[in-house]
């Protein structure tokens, strides 16, 4: 197992991950978005935990539907059902368990192992903030200006 770590600027709607590299918003004079630390853990083989299976799932606890949570976040329910496999696969329980249609048309719910591991993940991500924060204001403090940047392109 390994831990990547990015950092991530926001450019309109869009996210740009990038490991161990500074993102800069050369599109606007706006002010610079503050960075912001990712947290991204590789099993064996392809599988990866990160912040995008883990908004999928807060999706699914808030509506109750694979379907509505793919919704939220711009994906087809086959995307987003996929992701979903791929989680219950990654570990010994499930993280989600749906049911199929019926009179109140199935729906999905995450496990109490699901719950957990969200619970856990998130705290992971504040435990790396908070160990990181120094380097991350330094870091910050030497950033170069967004109206630096667009003057080099």
């Amino acid at each position: 197992m390994s831990i990547s770590v990015g950092m991530y600027s926001r450019t309109k709607a869009t996210y740009r991950l990038c490991r161990y590299q500074l993102l800069t918003d050369t599109m606007t004079d706006a002010p610079q978005p503050p960075l912001k630390p990712i947290l991204r853990i590789s099993f064996s083989g392809q599988d990866r935990l990160g912040r995008g299976k883990m908004e999928l799932l807060e999706h699914i606890q808030e509506t109750g539907s694979i379907s509505a949570a793919g919704r939220a976040m711009d994906m087809s329910y086959r995307r987003a059902w996929l992701l979903i496999s791929e989680l219950n696969h990654m570990f010994r329980e499930p993280v989600v368990e749906s049911q199929r249609g019926g009179q109140k048309g199935g729906g999905a719910a995450l496990t109490p192992f699901g719950e957990e591991l969200l619970r856990r993940f998130r705290g992971m991500e504040m435990t790396l903030r908070a160990a990181i924060a120094d380097d991350l204001n330094w870091l910050e403090a030497n950033r170069s200006s967004a109206d630096a940047s667009a003057k080099k392109s």
